[in-house]
């Protein structure tokens, strides 16, 4: 099993999602996080005055697949969430060593499953 995660866009969170219901991918992670890259942040207005950050506000995304379902994740997530404008985000993939549902208990691919 794999954790593929994703920090991109926050306005095509809702297409990802859309896509990735479609291949299959039962459940996500979202979080709202900030960072940088090499748009190197930006300005921002509140209250008529003018801030500028090191940091450009994101969103992070993160599923849990069979190592089957991985290269359809990137390619789903790549597709729908690319803009082609700097800062349109990244993708990793980790090794995930097990997963237990806090319910039953069940380890790996069963904890996935209803």
């Amino acid at each position: 099993m794999k954790i593929v995660g994703a920090i991109m866009q926050t306005f095509k969170l809702d297409d990802v999602t859309k896509e990735l219901q479609g291949i299959g991918v039962e459940g996500m992670t979202v979080t709202e996080v900030k960072g940088f890259g090499h748009q190197k942040g930006g300005q921002e207005r509140y209250n008529g005055n003018v801030f500028t950050s090191l940091f450009v506000p994101k969103v992070k995304i993160e599923v849990v697949v069979e190592d089957s379902l991985v290269q359809r994740v990137i390619d789903t997530i790549t597709r729908s969430a690319k803009t082609d404008s700097a800062g349109d985000g990244r993708i990793f993939v980790l090794d995930l060593v097990a997963a237990v549902r806090i319910k039953t208990g069940p380890m790996c691919e069963t904890a996935l499953s209803r």
